[in-house]
């Protein structure tokens, strides 16, 4: 077995691959970019080696850089983790000619599935249904609008040597075809060194879901299962679950025996997942295989047991599968939540900034219930422009689906993020969304249920008055505190006063309070009551209660007269006041926002890519005015009605901060 490895990546993939290498005994060495002198996986490994600027084209998919880092620490294999250079054969070739073992998958199967266009042919080769598109090679925009309607609109352009969701777009016509293949390019080239397009047909209404394989290099290949991964943005996995709720017995293994065919075919020896787009019917269709470990992993392990990095490990070192197909038992449901520094309220856009508070929920793993976290990051980081946005992947795991999903809901609850925009609250939406919860949900789910976008949660009069009440007795508590730190000690319980006015999303609540040593049970003037208990301290950030016996999970944040509640993906502003001030705050004026209709505003930090207009310029809805690039992704903005540009504000290079006016018009 290896002494030494070295991790070829950062965040939480290496923070990952670390773990299970200490449980092994192996020493771990991490590299860093100027950006990451400071991160997690720096401080949790053996040895670091900077490797230098912070854009990745300088340092982490700089191949000589790394084989450097190398030859520094005399590691003798090297796991890619994913992304970067996971599925660059040119760095396993560059491995294997240092005489070092590459954790992953041989050159062949690399280069023959690694390369989205190789694979799709091999795939038809092998009479594996593939979804309609052109394989070949597109020279320029000319030809992707060509090919586009010869395959039929709606169409997917892809990044030949793409992933996560990189170099991915949807065109429903001409224009964003040739709009989407430039914007693709730029983006592969970018994130991967590598600008090759193809084009497929997009199919509606599809589900994604995806066959974990682990093979050896002695013949022996199985299948552990399948990850449901059909929430997703952007084409980006948010939301992944295994088993899959749609799959019976029968297609789950039909599409687990042909995943293994596949990788056999190619030698494929490693941990790597084949992916299928399945209809509505059950019918499937091959649609690519990812020659990597895949970010949402940890789902897989906690219904199967078995930890795949170190299978990885074992396996690159010559060792024989130590599993057969018999031994791969499903066990319970795993749900994995992926918790991205994006602003769910602003299109998913992508923050950055210092993490001043980052408090997971505790791990833990019992008979009947677990929580992981993988994460990268720490309480007072910072989240750099330069890299992918996920910063953490939140799973739990129960017998059942719907203890998983329960799970998971009190697991959002408790996670304590400021700083920077990330989204918890989406992720709590999707739990509470009746088409997730009954599993009826295609990749179009977040297009379809959010279609003007993320604007919080609109909670039901029941989760308000549970809120209500927990307020109201947390107020009372705090109460009390400020009347002994005032010095009014002599019966302070009765200067409290037992009549309040509760507000929150626009509803009013009088209350009564009746206290006593174990908690308060609050009257409302409907008749309805609730009683709550807690521990609670005025200035704790989190807030775990039990209202009626059930538990409730605050995050509170104190506010000029009441508090800031964030419960199910829901942000309120909790109010809680004396009749009297209620009733004067009844009169006060709402502040008026300002008008920033004539203005285009950075969504988001970045760097500007382009300016498509100039002063003078008459544009229409829907034109391009420029491009922003963040956490490498390229975002295209534009006009929202007719008018004319009177002032530009930025030029191509600048970087901007979120609301940086970028152009005026008339």
């Amino acid at each position: 077995m290896f002494k030494k490895i070295l991790i070829a990546n950062r965040g939480e993939i290496a923070c990952r691959v670390i773990k299970s290498a200490r449980k092994m005994g192996i020493k771990t060495v991490a590299i860093y970019s100027d950006a990451d002198r400071q991160a997690l996986h720096v401080k949790m490994a053996d040895e670091a080696v900077h490797i230098g600027p912070s854009p990745a084209n300088q340092s982490y998919i700089v191949i000589d850089k790394v084989m450097d880092a190398v030859r520094q620490t005399g590691a003798e294999a090297v796991h890619p983790g994913y992304g970067f250079l996971s599925e660059n054969s040119k760095f396993a070739e560059a491995l294997s000619a240092a005489g070092v073992a590459f954790i992953g998958p041989p050159v062949g199967a690399i280069e023959a599935m690694g390369d989205k266009i190789t694979s799709k042919k091999l795939a038809q080769e092998a009479n594996v249904s593939t979804v309609p598109g052109y394989m070949g090679l597109i020279e320029d925009a000319d030809e992707a609008v060509k090919i586009s309607n010869e395959v039929g609109y709606p169409v997917m352009l892809k990044a030949s040597a793409g992933g996560g969701g990189k170099g991915m777009r949807i065109a429903w016509n001409d224009a964003e075809a040739r709009e989407g293949f430039q914007s693709s390019k730029n983006e592969a080239a970018n994130s991967f060194g590598d600008d090759r397009i193809f084009i497929e047909k997009f199919v509606t209404q599809p589900r994604h879901i995806e066959i974990q394989v682990l093979a050896d290099s002695h013949g022996n290949t199985i299948y552990l299962g399948e990850r449901e991964c059909s929430i997703q943005r952007r084409n980006q996995k948010v939301v992944e679950e295994a088993p899959s709720p749609f799959l019976d017995e029968a297609t789950r293994k039909a599409m687990g025996e042909q995943a293994c065919a596949l990788a056999a075919a190619v030698d494929y020896a490693s941990a790597g997942t084949v992916e299928f787009i399945v209809d509505g019917d059950r019918k499937f269709y091959f649609l690519e295989m990812n020659t990597r470990l895949q970010v949402e992993h940890p789902v897989t392990e906690l219904i199967t047991g078995v930890d795949l990095v170190e299978q990885m490990i074992r396996v690159a070192a010559g060792e024989k599968l130590s599993i057969t197909q018999d031994d791969v038992k499903l066990n319970g449901w795993a749900v994995e939540s992926r918790l991205y520094a994006e602003d769910p309220y602003r299109g998913f856009l992508p923050s950055i900034g210092r993490l001043s508070r980052y408090r997971p929920p505790a791990e833990l793993a019992t008979e009947d219930h677990a929580v992981r976290n993988d994460t990268g990051v720490f309480e007072g980081g910072e989240i750099s422009m330069f890299y992918d946005p996920m910063i953490a992947k939140l799973c739990t795991w129960a017998p059942t689906r719907a203890d998983a999903i329960e799970g998971m809901r009190n697991a959002l609850d408790g996670f304590e993020v400021e700083g920077i925009g990330h989204n918890l609250p989406f992720l709590s939406a999707v739990m509470d969304h009746p088409k997730f919860i009954s599993g009826e949900m295609t990749t179009a789910f977040i297009e379809e249920e959010f279609p003007d976008g993320f604007n919080g949660v609109t909670l039901d009069t029941d989760a308000l008055k549970r809120i209500a009440a927990s307020a109201a007795a947390m107020h009372r508590v705090a109460e009390i505190r400020r009347t002994r730190v005032s010095g009014r000690m002599d019966n302070h319980e009765r200067k409290v006063g037992s009549e309040w006015v509760v507000s929150l999303q626009g509803e009013n609540y009088p209350v009564t309070i009746e206290a006593d040593h174990q908690g308060s049970t609050v009257h409302f003037d409907d008749g309805r009551t609730h009683r709550v208990t807690s521990d609670w301290t005025p200035g704790d950030s989190l807030a775990e209660l039990s209202v009626d016996g059930s538990p409730l999970v605050l995050k509170a944040g104190k506010i000029s007269g009441g508090f800031r509640v964030r419960s199910r993906g829901a942000d309120l502003k909790v109010h809680v006041r004396t009749p009297r001030q209620a009733e004067l705050a009844s009169r006060m004026l709402e502040k008026t926002p300002p008008d920033t209709s004539k203005m285009l505003l950075c969504p988001m930090p970045g760097l500007i890519i382009n300016i498509a207009v100039e002063v003078g310029d008459e544009v229409q809805e829907g034109q391009t005015l420029c491009a922003v690039e963040a956490m490498k992704m390229e975002n295209i903005l534009r006009a929202e009605k007719k008018s004319v540009v009177t002032k530009i504000n930025a030029s191509a290079g600048d970087s901007l901060a979120v609301d940086d006016v970028i152009m005026e018009f008339e």
